[in-house]
C-alpha cells in the first residue's frame, strides 16, 4: 500500500459481541482474505452493550465456527468513537442500526448485514440465537455466509 492510500474498516455489530458479529468478522475476515484483500479491508466486531465486555465469544458460535474450520479468538468489545470513523458499520438488526446512529456513527456508514445479501427480503435482519439451540447458530452462520460475498463486492469497489 502506498502512502496516500489507507485502509478500510469495518465493524460488524450485533448486541453484545459474543454470537453475531464476531461470527460476521471471522466468516467476513477470511473472505477477505481469499480475495486477497486483506491488506487493504480490516475488518473488526462490536456489541451496542457493554454486558460482555473482555468475554470469549459463545461457545455455541465458536463451535459452529470451528465445525467449519474458521478461527475462534475474540474478545468481546463495546462500540465506541472508532466505530463512528469505519467506512463501513454493519448492523445485525434495525434495532442496532438505531443505536448506532444515536450513538454518532453517520447513518450513511450504517448497513443492515444482510442488505448484502441479493436473496434477502428488505429490512432482513440476522436474529439473535443466544438463547436457542445449537441450530440457531448454524442458521445464523448461513445468513453470514450469503451476505459475505456481497460485503467482499463493496471493499473491492473502494480498495
Amino acid at each position: 500500500m502506498g502512502p496516500r492510500e489507507r485502509c478500510y474498516s469495518v465493524v460488524t455489530v450485533c448486541t453484545g459481541n459474543i454470537c453475531r458479529s464476531p461470527m460476521a468478522e471471522v466468516i467476513l475476515r477470511a473472505a477477505l482474505t481469499d480475495a486477497g484483500l486483506a491488506d487493504r479491508v480490516v475488518v473488526t466486531s462490536a456489541g451496542v452493550g457493554d454486558w460482555h465486555v473482555g468475554e470469549p465469544m459463545d461457545r455455541r458460535a465458536a463451535a459452529t465456527l470451528a465445525d467449519r474450520g474458521y478461527g475462534t479468538d475474540h474478545v468481546a468489545r463495546q462500540i465506541d468513537e472508532t466505530t463512528a470513523e469505519a467506512d463501513l458499520v454493519l448492523a445485525a438488526t434495525t434495532d442496532h442500526a438505531r443505536d448506532l446512529i444515536r450513538a454518532g456513527v453517520p447513518a450513511d456508514r450504517v448497513r443492515l448485514l444482510r442488505s448484502f445479501d441479493p436473496a434477502a427480503p428488505e429490512g432482513a435482519e440476522v436474529p439473535d440465537p443466544y438463547y436457542g439451540g445449537p441450530e440457531g447458530f448454524d442458521e445464523v452462520f448461513a445468513m453470514l455466509e450469503a451476505a459475505t460475498p456481497g460485503v467482499v463486492a463493496w471493499a473491492r469497489e473502494r480498495v
